[in-house]
């Protein structure tokens, strides 16, 4: 099985620089590393946490689009919430980026310390 890095003059860098490839094509599927709410330099924007979810997204489908890929695509997202007082927001923005049938999804609160009310990574599949 071969991997590929997307890359591409619309993706955003790692914050801090971080040794990591945003995402990778491997098997039909795309991988996309953790994303968070960042400029396209890699540097971190602290938000509300609508639009650091949002910011966050908005990213993800920067990096899907250097697979030929979009949010349609996804198959399971894995969100990262600072807070479990989050959790209804969430859901509500959630609703509003995917429709049925919704990605497979897990969520882990609690685990951002201060950096960043959310972050997510997600596994996206290529069309047959």
């Amino acid at each position: 099985m071969s991997k590929e890095v997307i890359h591409g003059e619309h993706i955003p860098d790692s914050p801090d620089n971080r040794p990591n490839s945003p995402g990778i094509q491997a098997g039909g599927f795309v991988f996309l590393s953790g994303q968070c709410s960042s400029k396209m330099d890699g540097e971190i924007i602290t938000d509300s946490f609508e639009a650091e979810m949002r910011r966050t997204f908005e990213n993800i489908e920067k990096i899907l689009a250097g697979a030929n890929l979009n949010l349609g695509h996804i198959v399971q997202v894995r969100s990262y919430l600072a807070d479990q007082k989050y959790l209804n927001e969430y859901n509500k923005i959630y609703r509003k980026i995917f429709s049925k049938p919704y990605p497979a999804r897990t969520n882990l609160i609690g685990v951002l310390g201060n950096v960043v009310k959310f972050s997510a990574d997600v596994i996206a599949c290529k069309d047959d």
